[in-house]
């Protein structure tokens, strides 16, 4: 990352999808770091319940928007496997986007994208849409993440209590 400021270089990447995004971030007034070369931007964002990083991509060739929220810290790799139950659970009943974790190193993110949309143009409202739902629910499921890795709470007691389930003895 060679910019550190919500001015884009747009000389040397000049993709539509990407000039969308930039927009947005600089409309909203974010600071971000963009790629030298890559359409790629990344900040910080501070949720209720912790600090991460946020990774924009763009992928101009398919008119696609991808973004990223990466917990901060790699899950060790004695928990990846309970931190894998974890995510497949929650991603169960999620509607925009998904958990991923890289078992080789233990990265955990949470992923919204736009679907390819050459026909129609990619709107900054879309952007914040998949941006706000994306950090929204990174910071509703991060204390439940960080509960399996650090207080060797079980993925489904640390899920129940994220999404505030309530297990009746009636069913």
């Amino acid at each position: 990352m060679t910019q550190t400021n919500t001015n884009v270089n747009t000389s040397t990447i000049t993709n539509s999808v990407f000039e969308v995004v930039s927009k947005f971030f600089q409309d909203n007034n974010w600071s971000f770091s963009q790629h030298e070369t890559e359409p790629i931007l990344k900040m910080n964002y501070q949720g209720e319940n912790g600090e991460w990083i946020c990774t924009a991509k763009t992928r101009e060739e398919h008119h696609q928007f991808i973004f990223y929220s990466s917990l901060p810290v790699n899950v060790p790799e004695n928990k990846r496997l309970a931190v894998a139950e974890f995510l497949t659970r929650a991603n169960f009943g999620l509607i925009v986007g998904n958990f991923e974790i890289d078992l080789n190193d233990g990265e955990v993110r949470y992923k919204t994208s736009s679907i390819e949309a050459k026909d129609s143009s990619i709107s900054t409202d879309l952007i914040g849409q998949l941006i706000f739902a994306n950090v929204m629910i990174m910071d509703r499921y991060l204390p439940g993440i960080m509960s399996v890795i650090y207080a060797n709470v079980s993925p489904e007691a640390a899920l129940i209590k994220v999404e505030g389930l309530v297990i009746s003895e009636d069913v």
